[in-house]
């Protein structure tokens, strides 16, 4: 054997045990889907998950579900993801409803839960968030309530737990919500966040 060789096999020899300790197991991977409330919270839940999940969220705003269906196979495409938390619903009643009625609103949701099942991902629903009666773009706080009841439908039938936004945001709106905006300011969104990240650990500890 040469001589540097012997050396080098020497230095090993004296090498703590630790430096070649196996790598750390890779983290359950969490992806979030939703609208702009969800790319709100998205930073704080990462945060708040970070030593026991990596969360990411989905390139862009899903939008309303007609846009989810075109899209979601392309989200999806960087799985295996462990958990998914997904939304739908703040663009679909734009208008009363008229930029996706509630009938299509609960056919297309159907096919979006269908096509997430698929993954064998562990699925968790979060409502639609209350909206003011003064916003720019013609949402009333009935519309979130009837399109949450038939999302609410949809997730008992297929057994998924629902994370309801709805309710955890609704009594502290004042503290929590931008005035006259369906948004949140950056302390709601870290409510929201906490709340969000309570859902996630509970369905990854099994609970």
């Amino acid at each position: 054997m040469c001589r540097t060789c012997l050396k080098a096999l020497v230095l090993l020899s004296w090498m703590p045990t630790a430096m070649f300790a196996a790598d750390p197991p890779k983290q359950p991977r969490v992806l979030l889907i939703g609208d702009s409330i969800s790319i709100g919270y998205t930073p704080h839940t990462t945060k708040l998950l970070e030593s026991k999940a990596k969360v990411t969220h989905h390139a862009g705003n899903a939008q309303d579900t007609r846009n989810g269906l075109k899209l979601l196979q392309t989200w999806l495409k960087d799985g295996p993801y462990e958990v998914i938390h997904f939304n739908w619903g703040l663009w679909d009643l734009v208008d009363g409803g008229k930029a996706v009625p509630l009938d299509e609103y609960e056919k297309n949701l159907r096919e979006l839960v269908k096509q997430l099942k698929d993954t064998k991902a562990k699925l968790i629903w979060a409502s639609t968030t209350p909206v003011p009666e003064i916003n720019g773009r013609k949402r009333r706080d009935a519309d979130v309530v009837a399109y949450n009841a038939v999302a609410k439908k949809i997730m008992e039938e297929n057994k998924i737990p629902i994370d309801d936004l709805y309710e955890f945001a609704q009594p502290q709106l004042d503290k929590i919500q931008q005035k006259n905006d369906v948004h949140f300011s950056k302390a709601g969104s870290e409510e929201l966040a906490k709340q969000v990240a309570r859902s996630i650990e509970k369905v990854l500890d099994g609970k």
